[in-house]
């Protein structure tokens, strides 16, 4: 496929963070393929993960075609753009196609990028995850590569205002080892594993993050059980279960 797209927006994309101070550190990459299909299954806090999530595989000079809903392809801005970086439109009503399609580009050696929580943790923790990655990464006979991400969170996330233009926001990516599922393995019992590495991974993240509130209106971005005032788990599910309803 001819990359005229990806490439360029790319590079406006590290423009961006060059001069918002955005301080990128991006660890693991050792565990991206260099080569063949590979999938990438990240945590979801921000309405930007694709982005960060695509440039944590740079360093291993690999292009993510990610797998996103249909809509954002129907946006007469962003259509165009996810066309031309050939990423993969999922139809609720059609799942099946958008599956079949990204075990067919895995089986073509691309790395195919999955936000298997499906939505935005409010409660900045893994959510339960849907078992489509590691079902697809056996299929296609690639591996799982589980990544989290932290930070992007405040810039751009569910609930809360966009601040885009904030400065000096510290975002840290990692890839964690991967692991190759097989059609003769339990596929739940696969994706709670993959749910565990992730877990683990935000944890380090979460832990080595250089920066704390500064005042008690910013535990906002703080997990629960981290003493922050994000919803807990359990009330970040009831309120998904409300917006469904509403």
């Amino acid at each position: 496929m001819a990359e005229i797209v990806y490439p360029p927006v790319i590079l406006a994309a590290k423009a961006m963070f060059r001069v918002l101070d955005n301080r990128l550190r991006v660890t693991g990459t050792e565990h991206i393929p260099r080569t063949g299909g590979a999938v990438i299954a990240c945590n979801h806090v921000s309405y930007l993960d694709f982005i960060f999530c695509g440039l944590g595989a740079q360093p291993a000079k690999r292009l993510v075609r990610f797998m996103a809903k249909k809509e954002v392809f129907d946006n007469k801005i962003a259509g165009p753009l996810m066309r031309g970086m050939h990423h993969i439109p999922v139809d609720r009503a059609a799942g099946r196609d958008s599956y079949d399609e990204a075990v067919r580009r895995l089986r073509a050696g691309e790395v195919v990028g999955v936000f298997p929580e499906a939505t935005i943790s409010r409660s900045f923790t893994v959510k339960p995850i849907k078992s489509g990655a590691v079902r697809m990464a056996a299929e296609a006979g690639v591996p799982v590569v589980p990544m989290s991400l932290w930070g992007t969170h405040r810039l751009w996330t569910k609930g809360r205002p966009k601040t885009l233009t904030k400065r000096h926001v510290p975002i840290h990516i990692h890839a964690g080892e991967p692991f190759w599922p097989t059609p003769q393995d339990d596929p739940e019992a696969l994706t709670e594993d993959l749910r565990n590495r992730m877990s683990a991974i935000l944890d380090d993240l979460q832990a080595g993050y250089p920066e704390q509130p500064a005042d008690a209106d910013e535990r906002w971005w703080l997990p629960a059980h981290l003493g922050g005032t994000a919803p807990t788990p359990d009330e970040a599910a009831a309120l998904d279960s409300q917006s469904k309803g509403g």
